[in-house]
């Protein structure tokens, strides 16, 4: 990129341009417009949406770094909370978003949902990850805690109906769309979040304590091993699987085995709220235009988001998240300074786990089922790549893996497949009818989902060749990974010569 430079400050001297806002504004200014005025020549037209995005984009370049750091994140923010408008417009054909080149169409609201709670997940694992330093393998078991919690308080799983057909277990505190008789326990999807994310924290204490001495390899083996132990509860949580276990019959009943617990309860914010603040009461139920029950899902989805990143960004800035750093970098160095690493490296399990079990919770409820086949041990790896793509140690970076990732995993690879077998590419032509589901590549069509693992592979392969400190890197590691680290003389430090 050196010789783009010199060459654009050669342009800039000669133009007679000397003032260095306007150095740093023409350049983009002047290669959008040629960019654009060859897509008119050729006849494709710019959309009036995406030049929208490009002046936004060419305002927060402009912008000086000091009110560039606060704006963009509300930009995006603004481009999120509208985002289900403009999909609304673009179901209707009014061609409100424009294609995006090979990844075609923008992600459905459903799609959008799960980016936003996988962020909260990948926020929570760099708690861990990303600022304490401890390699965890087993962050599965959190969402599963979270999500399995919210099944148990919100839906008539513990009815227990009698011979007659009467349930046994029939306790409301605020909950939406119960069905008179049903039974079960039915808690508010609220208090659920904050019950889920109390029992998922005591999970993370439990984990942590016997981790405390351990690192490296050894405590990514135990985490493993954690996030295996509870999917295989999850799995075989029925009666038939604990009375095996316990060698007695018995009709007690955890999580239905691989049936999963369904239905979960709709969230919403209850008749009381509704009437008196104007708050849907039950977001299953349609609430006018425009709005459905993914929309309110995924702008509430958006506000817990927000309090994950407030509270992640606190930590870091807190005492607390400076004894996490220090263990990171220097874990003997932190002991030897009075850092306590048992109590600092617990807290940082149960901080991660508390936000995860909060994602789970609320994706079981938008789900409207848990099923232990989500949590396999792939989905930890999936958010751990999540956290080292966007840039360990950094929030922003966690959101734009999980981000990146999960549009990949929902949309994104099953577009650009799409898009590959759609072409003529002259000796290689897709033919649907002889295509062999079994194969990646078969009779010139492309398979995705049994591409998906090794797209990501070389996606984190490239990552860590071209950008090792991920793509928003947090300061000190980009810092470190540019510079380099070395010790210095005592001597040089002070200046003085030496003996």
């Amino acid at each position: 990129m050196g010789w783009a430079s010199s060459l654009t400050d050669r342009a800039l001297d000669r133009a007679g341009v000397r003032q260095p806002f306007l150095r740093r504004a023409l350049p983009p200014l002047v290669i959008a417009a040629a960019v654009i005025l060859i897509a008119w020549v050729l006849g494709v037209p710019p959309h009036p949406t995406a030049m929208g995005l490009l002046a936004v984009a060419y305002v927060l370049y402009v912008l000086p770094p000091a009110i560039r750091r606060f704006a963009l994140p509300l930009t995006i923010l603004t481009i999120a909370i509208v985002y289900p408008f403009l999909w609304a417009e673009e179901l209707t054909g009014t061609n409100t978003l424009f294609e995006i080149p090979v990844f075609k169409a923008f992600p459905s609201m459903d799609t959008m949902v799960a980016i936003v709670l996988f962020a909260m997940m990948a926020i929570g694992l760099n708690m861990v990850v990303g600022y304490a330093g401890l390699l965890d393998l087993g962050y599965v078991a959190f969402y599963a805690i979270g999500a399995y919690t919210a099944a148990w308080l919100a839906s008539p799983h513990f009815a227990r109906p009698d011979a007659s057909g009467k349930p046994s277990i029939d306790f409301n505190f605020g909950g939406i769309g119960v069905p008179h008789g049903i039974g079960g326990i039915h808690i508010s999807i609220w208090l659920v979040l904050v019950i889920g994310a109390c029992v998922t924290a005591v999970a993370g204490v439990l984990i942590g304590l016997p981790t405390l001495r351990l690192r490296g390899d050894y405590l990514a083996i135990v985490t493993l091993g954690f996030g295996e132990i509870v999917h295989q509860a999850a799995l075989n949580g029925d009666a038939d699987g604990i009375s095996s276990l316990i060698d007695h019959k018995t009709n007690f009943n955890l999580t239905s085995g691989a049936f999963g617990i369904n239905p979960i309860d709709p969230p919403g914010f209850g008749s009381w709220l509704a009437a008196h603040v104007g708050l849907p009461a039950n977001f299953i139920e349609e609430q006018g235009t425009f709005v459905n029950f993914v929309d309110l899902v995924y702008w509430s989805a958006i506000g817990l988001l927000l309090i994950t990143v407030f509270c992640s960004i606190r930590l870091r800035d807190s005492r607390l998240g400076r004894a996490w750093i220090a263990i990171r970098e220097d874990e003997v160095a932190a002991a030897a300074m009075g850092i306590p690493l048992m109590r600092t490296k617990t807290w940082a399990y149960a901080s991660g786990a508390f936000f995860g079990g909060v994602a789970g919770a609320w994706y079981g409820s938008f789900k409207v089922g848990v099923f232990p086949d989500d949590f396999l041990f792939n989905f930890s790896i999936f958010i751990l790549c999540m956290v080292i793509l966007g840039g360990m140690g950094n929030v922003w970076g966690a959101i734009a893996g999980a981000a990146l990732l999960t549009y990949l995993d929902k949309e994104g690879l099953s577009n650009v497949a799409g898009w590959f077998n759609s072409k003529d590419f002259g000796l290689v032509h897709c033919d649907p009818v002889a295509q062999d589901p079994s194969r990646a590549f078969s009779h010139g069509c492309m398979n995705a989902p049994l591409l998906a693992t090794g797209i990501y592979g070389a996606i984190l392969v490239l990552v860590m060749l071209f950008r090792p400190q991920g793509l928003i890197p947090e300061a000190r590691r980009k810092l470190e990974l540019e510079t380099g680290v070395h010790d210095e003389a005592l001597m040089d430090v002070r200046h003085a010569p030496e003996e």
